[in-house]
């Protein structure tokens, strides 16, 4: 499919770019999309939770009470578990909720959901542009331009430029991430993509 080339002000440049169909031309596949957005959801996740077991709750290990003769249950310490301030039953405990995916899945996962937004023309195409110091004002003037301002948005950049990352760190619901290392659910998440011209140089090594 081909995509015009628009300029940072919103104009159309007179140019335009040719996507590969092997990447914004896949027909939908929901179930590797829901792959890939479970893993990345839960490769997220700290795994950091933990609750003090009877074992780790501080406390004296004195039988409070007797055995027998009191009428009530028999009890051991004051760090039983049915006793306010005891230990949690079965308490949470740190662990990994990393998972993984075969490269493939990944990739295929990735280049549908690009498809899925070529198919809503949800891409904008703008021509390579870079500031000489970051200026968070020129980045939000060239949003508003692109009416995007008032949206969602991800950025996909070819080269890395540190004075344009800077420039939109700080915009509210906009992030930018070079087109190598973009997820499922990055893309997914956004509601328009802004790519570079250079990205073009790149779409070759995600298929």
């Amino acid at each position: 499919m081909k995509l015009e080339v628009v300029d940072i002000n919103g104009k159309p440049t007179g140019r335009s770019v040719e996507l590969p169909d092997e990447i914004f031309g896949l027909e939908p596949n929901d179930h590797v999309v829901y792959l890939a957005v479970k893993a990345a959801q839960a490769n997220m996740r700290q795994g950091t939770h933990s609750a003090k077991e009877r074992n780790a709750v501080k406390g004296s290990t004195r039988k409070i009470k007797k055995q027998k003769g009191t009428g009530t249950a028999r009890a051991g310490d004051i760090k039983n578990p049915l006793f306010r301030g005891g230990g949690r039953i079965f308490g949470p405990r740190p662990r990994k909720y990393t998972q993984r995916l075969n490269k493939k899945v990944r990739r295929l996962a990735r280049n549908t959901a690009l498809s899925g937004k070529a198919a809503e023309k949800k891409i904008v195409m703008v021509e390579n542009f870079t500031y000489e110091q970051p200026s968070t004002r020129q980045f939000a003037d060239m949003l508003r331009n692109l009416d995007l301002d008032q949206q969602k948005s991800l950025i996909l950049m070819g080269d890395y430029d540190k004075n344009l990352y800077l420039s939109s760190r700080n915009i509210p619901n906009t992030k930018m991430i070079h087109l190598k290392d973009v997820n499922t659910l990055d893309i997914l998440t956004a509601n328009t993509l802004l790519m570079s011209e250079n990205c073009i140089e790149y779409l070759n090594e995600l298929v």
